[in-house]
């Protein structure tokens, strides 16, 4: 037990030493005087912003700006918590602070890889982050700006302006990324040499990740459907909400967002009742009776799709004799919709409304039936039936 107090006191009060630098402090004070005022100030940062989030929202004000003050205050408190933390930093290391920073940049910007005239560094792949962080903002601003200022006043169609837009947007972030690698010391020429590299390597195990982004390509400047768009891609319908380089959103009918992989947009059937023109001809078909007055059957079902609150008035619904089957008639009613998307709403509409007026005006809906024609009549049946029972009478 001595030995094991021993050695827990030579751990916890002997001077810290992190390679070649002994810092003037132990490794109890450091957990008393940073690491524990750390921790403190994260749980009240915690605790005030929940509080007055709690407060916000028992305020009549606006959602927005409940938003706009839970932010301001966010960045204000956290601005507050990374103050008070480097001061507890610079408390801890005193004096020695140039030294200790002296230290640790060496440490993070000695290469740990060297490449020609390239070299990365602990600090080189923290610099990654900002620049790739930069290249995506600049690609999103510029297609933001764009789409609001500048395609508004040339006046192009939304297709063209799609394509476009998110050409400019690849293009500025490919060449913010390349000079901010430029800038970081990166050296271009080997890092064709590890694309070089990284295509034998997409060439077999990314095929699928090259196909997709290819075939958002072609999705972007060939233009078979875009944002907004009512599609059916296999089994799944619904408004394609984002296009991007690897895959497409979906948002269903029944609301659930699916993720299509662009090369199936290209390889299979695309069904885009939006393409040119969101109109879309309603079909509900019904079956009436051989007895029925046809011109009676079809003047009501016309009258049901005028009626209909999503038709449009021209063109008029219209009513067609779409075939003779074994059970009855069938016809079939026309209806154009403005919207491709009131389709379901529109046809169940019809639908009840036929049901209600064949109802009302003693048109029948035939069930399928069928007609049982014994060729010898039915006393040869009812004779085998009875030699039947008397064999089973005899054996029992």
């Amino acid at each position: 037990m001595g030995d094991f107090l021993a050695l827990a006191g030579q751990i916890f009060l002997s001077p810290l030493t992190i390679g070649e630098i002994e810092f003037p402090f132990s490794l109890l004070r450091v957990i008393a005087e940073l690491l524990l005022p750390i921790l403190l100030i994260i749980i009240l940062y915690r605790l005030l912003i929940l509080s007055l989030t709690r407060l916000l929202n028992r305020t009549t004000l606006d959602e927005e700006i409940r938003n706009k003050i839970r932010r301001f205050l966010r960045l204000g408190f956290g601005a507050l918590a990374l103050l008070g933390i480097t001061t507890l930093v610079l408390r801890l290391l005193g004096a020695e602070i140039a030294k200790y920073s002296g230290f640790l940049y060496r440490v993070i910007s000695s290469p740990i890889f060297e490449s020609g005239g390239t070299k990365i560094s602990l600090l080189t792949l923290l610099m990654l982050i900002p620049v790739f962080y930069i290249a995506g903002r600049a690609g999103h601003f510029t297609r933001s700006f764009t789409d609001k200022h500048l395609f508004t006043r040339v006046g192009l169609d939304e297709s063209k302006r799609f394509s476009i837009s998110n050409l400019l947007r690849y293009a500025i972030m490919v060449l913010t990324a390349v000079v901010g690698l430029s800038v970081i010391g990166i050296d271009l020429s080997a890092l064709a040499v590890m694309f070089g590299v990284l295509g034998i390597g997409l060439g077999f195990g990314l095929q699928s990740v090259v196909a997709n982004m290819f075939a958002g390509i072609v999705i972007i400047f060939s233009r078979p459907i875009k944002e907004g768009d009512r599609v059916l891609v296999g089994d799944y319908e619904g408004t394609v909400t984002s296009i991007r380089l690897i895959s497409t959103i979906i948002n269903t009918i029944s609301y659930e967002t699916i993720i299509v992989p662009n090369r199936r947009l290209i390889d299979d059937i695309v069904y885009n009742y939006s393409y040119d023109d969101r109109r879309i001809i309603l079909r509900n078909s019904v079956q009436v009776s051989y007895d029925t007055d046809l011109d009676q059957a079809i003047e009501v079902m016309r009258t049901v799709g005028r009626n209909n609150p999503f038709a449009l008035t021209v063109p008029e619904a219209d009513v067609r004799v779409r075939s003779f089957d074994d059970s009855g008639i069938t016809l079939l009613l026309l209806t154009w919709l403005a919207d491709v998307s009131d389709k379901y709403s529109a046809s169940s509409w019809n639908n009840l409304e036929i049901w209600r007026s064949f109802k009302d005006e003693g048109i029948e809906i035939p069930f399928p039936q069928r007609d049982l024609h014994l060729k010898d009549g039915i006393e040869p049946m009812v004779r085998e039936l009875r030699e039947l029972r008397k064999v089973l009478a005899e054996k029992s």
